[in-house]
C-alpha cells in the first residue's frame, strides 16, 4: 500500500471543520449580508464538512444589527454595539458561546472570521475611552474562548487562508489531528501511538528539529507513565511543533535525509540530480513539490516500506495543489 492510498484523506468520510457561518454564505453579518468564502465553499469543501456557528446570531442579537466593537481593557474587552457603547452586552455573547462549546461536536479544524469582534483570530481593535484604540490588538471574544477550551484544534482565518505558508500549515494541522484523532484517541494503544509517530517522524523533522529530538525522547520508554497521558503529552507537543510554517530550510534536511534512503539502490548521479533539485528549491528557484514528487518516484521503486509510508509525502490531499504555491 503506497502513502497515498492509505492516508485517511481518501477514505469515505469528510473532515469535520467549525466554520464561521458567514463564510458559507448565510445571511448572518450586522448589515444582513454574508462573508462567502469561495475558497472555504470550492476545493476546500470537497475534504471538509463544516459545522457552522455565528456567535452573534445564537447569542439573539438577530440580523441585521448595530455595528459591535471591543473596548476597555485588552485584558478583559466590553463587547459593546458602537451606536450605544453604555450599555455592555459582553455576557450575553460569552454565554452562548459557552454553550456552543460545552455541546461542540469532535472537530479537526476551524475557520473564523477576520475583523469580527466576535470571531476574528488576531488585529482585532479595543477601544479606549477617547474613542482611539489601544496599540495592543486582540482575538475575538469567541476565537479566545474557542482557543482557551480546545488549545490543540488548529484555527485558522479565513482571510490568512490566502497566504500560501499559512493555508499549508492549517491544512497539514487538520489532516494530522483528524488522523490522530481517529488512529491513535479512537483505538488507544502504545502501538498505535509508535506508528502514527513513524509516519510524520520527517513531518515533525521539518518543523522542529528541537521537538523532534523532545518526542524521540519521550517514546523512548524512559519515561514511565501511563499510555493516556503519554498520548496526550505526545499529541501536545506534536501540535505544537507543527504551530508554525516549517522552514525551507528544515525542508531540505529533510529531503537529504530521504534521500539516504536510496544509498544502496541507486547510482550516486541519480541521487546528485535529485539534491540538485533540492538545491534549487532551497533558493527558492522551485517550489516543495518538485523535490518532494522526484524523490518519491524513486522511493516508490527502490524505498523501504517504512520510507514509502511517510506522510511528509501526502500530509493532505494532492489535488489540492498546495505544494504547488510554497
Amino acid at each position: 500500500m503506497t502513502v497515498n492510498e492509505c492516508h485517511p484523506n481518501h477514505i469515505a468520510h469528510k473532515v469535520p471543520v467549525g466554520i464561521s457561518a458567514c463564510l458559507l454564505g448565510d445571511n448572518v453579518r450586522f448589515n444582513g449580508g454574508h462573508s462567502r468564502s469561495l475558497y472555504c465553499l470550492g476545493p476546500l469543501a470537497e475534504y471538509f464538512e463544516y459545522h457552522k456557528f455565528c456567535p452573534e446570531m445564537a447569542a439573539g442579537f438577530g440580523t441585521p444589527r448595530p455595528t459591535m466593537r471591543l473596548e476597555g481593557d485588552p485584558d478583559q474587552p466590553r463587547l459593546v454595539f458602537s451606536n450605544s457603547t453604555d450599555v455592555e452586552i459582553t455576557e450575553q455573547l460569552t454565554s452562548a458561546n459557552e454553550r456552543y462549546l460545552d455541546n461542540m461536536p469532535e472537530l479537526d479544524g476551524y475557520i473564523v472570521m477576520k475583523n469580527s469582534p466576535s470571531c476574528g483570530l488576531e488585529r482585532i481593535k479595543v477601544y479606549q475611552e477617547n474613542g482611539h484604540p489601544h496599540m495592543r490588538r486582540v482575538k475575538g471574544l469567541f476565537t479566545q474562548a474557542l482557543e482557551e477550551r480546545f488549545p490543540l484544534l488548529p484555527i485558522e482565518e479565513d482571510g490568512r487562508l490566502n497566504d500560501p505558508l499559512l493555508r499549508e500549515n492549517f491544512l497539514l494541522r487538520v489532516f494530522a489531528h483528524h488522523e490522530f484523532r481517529h488512529t491513535v484517541l479512537n483505538a488507544l494503544s502504545m502501538k498505535n501511538l509508535i506508528d502514527f509517530h513513524s509516519r510524520y517522524k520527517y513531518v515533525v523533522m521539518a518543523h522542529s528539529q528541537p521537538a523532534y529530538k523532545s518526542i524521540g525522547r519521550l517514546l523512548s520508554g524512559q519515561e514511565k507513565m501511563p499510555i493516556a497521558d503519554l498520548t496526550e503529552e505526545y499529541f501536545r507537543q506534536f501540535m505544537q511543533a507543527l504551530a508554525k510554517p516549517a522552514k525551507r530550510k528544515n525542508h531540505c534536511n529533510v529531503l537529504m535525509h530521504l534521500v539516504g534512503y536510496l544509498k544502496k539502490e541507486v547510482d550516486s548521479h541519480i541521487r546528485q540530480d535529485i539534491l540538485n533539485v533540492v538545491e534549487q528549491y532551497r533558493r527558492g528557484e522551485v517550489n516543495l513539490t518538485t523535490p518532494t514528487t522526484l524523490l518519491y518516484h524513486y522511493l516508490k521503486l527502490y524505498g523501504s516500506e517504512y520510507v514509502k509510508e511517510q506522510r511528509y509525502f501526502a500530509p493532505y490531499p494532492q489535488a489540492l495543489g498546495i505544494r504547488n504555491t510554497v
